[in-house]
């Protein structure tokens, strides 16, 4: 049916683009930049002093919970919903004690995931967060995450539990934590001492 503009001026507009289940994280966002680490170089404080309350936490996670149980409400199947529950419960627990600052991954690890290209996505193939197929947004970002079952998730979808949480929301393997490069203790010196007594 046209619009009255497109009567009036004897028109017809392209179809509107359809937004699917995706939710506007531009709150939560905004909140992350302001209890991102003081002295990080995404976000220097004034104050080097200044740091995230539990306060400020808690309501980052409730932005994050609020906006996934928007999706769990339009959930397409069962499974969906149930993948977003197991979601919105394990933020429960960081709502009601939060950490003393976010262990989720830096904006830097989130920028720097492997893009996957259109060619190698199947048209079935969708985000297990918005149930979207990926093929179906022009200009998808898809994202393989580096867990073992690497993962994929549109960025848009992954990005704010990766900042958040920094883990794989389907495995829950840590994600952008640096692996500790184990010091092996060198035995030769106590040998070497040995032969010269």
């Amino acid at each position: 049916m046209a619009t009255q503009y497109e009567l009036e001026h004897n028109v017809k507009l392209s179809e509107p683009r359809r937004q699917g289940r995706r939710v506007d994280m531009a709150s939560f966002f905004s909140l992350l930049n302001q209890l991102d680490e003081p002295g990080s170089t995404e976000n220097p404080h004034h104050n080097p002093h200044a740091t995230p309350t539990p306060v400020d936490t808690a309501a980052l996670f409730r932005l994050l919970q609020s906006q996934l149980q928007t999706l769990q409400t339009t959930a397409p199947t069962e499974g969906n919903r149930d993948f977003l529950e197991q979601l919105i419960a394990s933020l429960e627990d960081d709502i009601h004690d939060p950490p003393t600052r976010l262990q989720g991954a830096s904006q830097e690890f989130v920028d720097m995931l492997e893009r996957v290209n259109r060619k190698k996505l199947d048209k079935e193939d969708d985000c297990a967060i918005c149930k979207i197929p990926y093929l179906e947004d022009e200009y998808c970002l898809v994202v393989e995450l580096p867990c073992q079952g690497k993962h994929r998730f549109d960025l848009e979808c992954v990005g704010p539990w990766l900042r958040s949480k920094g883990t794989c929301p389907m495995c829950r393997d840590e994600m952008g934590k640096r692996k500790e490069i184990p010091i092996v203790e060198d035995d030769e010196e106590e040998d070497g001492d040995m032969m010269y007594a």
